[in-house]
């Protein structure tokens, strides 16, 4: 008898005792090695792969995308055996893995092949596999599939019933229903239907912390504007020749994690936190990056911001980007920040109120760019301006501080050459 082992939810972190599993990489019937990827996990932090504990056949398996887990519980099953000839875990010549696979594929009904949560659906419906067409990995039955063939009006098969002969109409009737305009009206009833989706762990954390910020803390936000002209002038000078020097675009990001560094510097409390009943102020800064991944938002550090250049702010951002995206960033990379950047203008916002990531004490919000009329040396000129907006812990940072912190950000964007200067 061939030799099983089990495919368990590993421990992924202290304090974590629960995951959710993200696309499975594998399928019911593949072929895998030992050490080979089978399955993204996602905790409340970061998202990792899960490897084979041994070199086989997969089988079994019991928890689909976007189902929880505990730390400990199988999620599915390897049968241990020596690779196939030809393509691993695809042909397999005579192996039985390999022809069950085929066999599942052919009939669309084989119950390995259909996922827990497809077959509940089944059962409530009162359908069978092999009335829903399979589109999972491996022709696996997936709870999408139940539900898209549901949506479409599909049902159990039944027999037609028999056809009503069609009723004798009035002599008058052709020419009165050509008569009246064709209706427009939607006939059948409206889609009021419901999708319950429980929340992925990035998020139930993210929430967790929001609320966590606005129970805690003494929030508030002040704001100001600027010209964004001498900026975007500098930025179009030499954008060319940073690229082709460094390899990497030159964002406005880098611009305002360097003026954040200066207004952080002049007020240290917006860069402090509170511990206890105790202020807690560094000397250095680690600035995070808030941007959009492939689970939601995400905020990296860029650690030591004060010590970086340009081009190494560039080449860090463009990093966490792509693997964010790619769902590869690690907890570490999103866990000690001291101040926070969010761009909403990205998106679209003209003006927002960010929320602080506690123990974070300040947030600096930036926001679209917009051609405005404003007053330069007596004459109205048309400038590209920008809102920006700080949010901050009125428990540590005085109203003074904010305001001033802002003007800094304002006078050091509006004057570039202030950053190679340190004035």
């Amino acid at each position: 008898m061939s030799e099983i082992v089990d495919v368990e939810v590993p421990t992924v972190g202290e304090s974590i005792t629960e995951v959710q599993l993200g696309t499975w990489i594998k399928s019911e019937g593949d072929w895998v090695d030992e050490g080979e990827d089978l399955v993204e996990i996602e905790t409340e932090k970061a998202s990792v792969q899960l490897p084979a504990p041994a070199a086989g056949f997969l089988e079994n398996i019991s928890k689909e995308s976007e189902d929880f887990a505990e730390i400990g519980e199988v999620i599915a099953k390897i049968r241990v055996a020596p690779r196939p000839d030809g393509d691993a875990g695809t042909s397999g010549g005579g192996n039985d893995a390999a022809q069950s696979s085929s066999a599942a594929t052919s009939a669309g009904s084989d119950a390995s092949f259909v996922m827990p949560a497809a077959q509940r659906l089944l059962d409530e419906n009162g359908l069978s596999a092999s009335d829903v067409p399979a589109t999972g990995p491996g022709s696996r039955l997936l709870k999408e599939d139940v539900l898209k063939f549901l949506e479409q009006g599909g049902a159990a098969s039944k027999p037609k019933p028999a056809e009503k002969p069609p009723a004798s109409k009035p002599a008058t009737s052709t020419a009165v229903a050509a008569s009246k305009p064709a209706s427009t009206l939607v006939t059948g009833a409206p889609d009021r239907s419901e999708e319950v989706k429980p929340l992925s762990m990035l998020r139930r954390t993210i929430a967790s912390r929001l609320v966590s910020a606005q129970q805690t803390a003494a929030l508030l936000t002040t704001f100001n504007e600027i010209d964004m002209k001498p900026v975007m002038d500098l930025r179009k000078k030499y954008k060319d020749a940073f690229q082709e020097k460094h390899g990497v675009k030159l964002g406005f990001m880098s611009f305002f994690a360097k003026a954040s560094v200066e207004a952080l510097r002049r007020f240290p409390a917006v860069n402090a936190e509170i511990r206890d009943d105790s202020a807690i102020y560094r000397n250095y800064q680690d600035i995070g990056i808030a941007m959009g991944g492939g689970k939601g938002l995400v905020v990296p550090i860029v650690r030591n911001t004060e010590r970086l250049s340009f081009a190494e702010i560039e080449w860090t951002i463009a990093d966490f980007s792509k693997q964010a995206v790619e769902n590869r960033l690690q907890a570490e990379d999103l866990i000690g920040g001291t101040f926070t950047i969010s761009n909403g203008g990205i998106y679209g916002s003209l003006l927002s109120t960010p929320i602080v990531n506690p123990p974070q004490s300040g947030i600096l919000g930036l926001h679209s760019i917009q051609d405005r009329p404003v007053a330069i040396d007596g004459k109205v000129e048309i400038r590209p301006m920008m809102y920006v907006a700080l949010t901050y812990d009125h428990r540590i940072v005085d109203g003074r501080e904010a305001v001033s912190f802002l003007r800094t950000i304002k006078e050091v964007i509006e004057d570039p050459a202030r950053l190679f200067l340190e004035l």
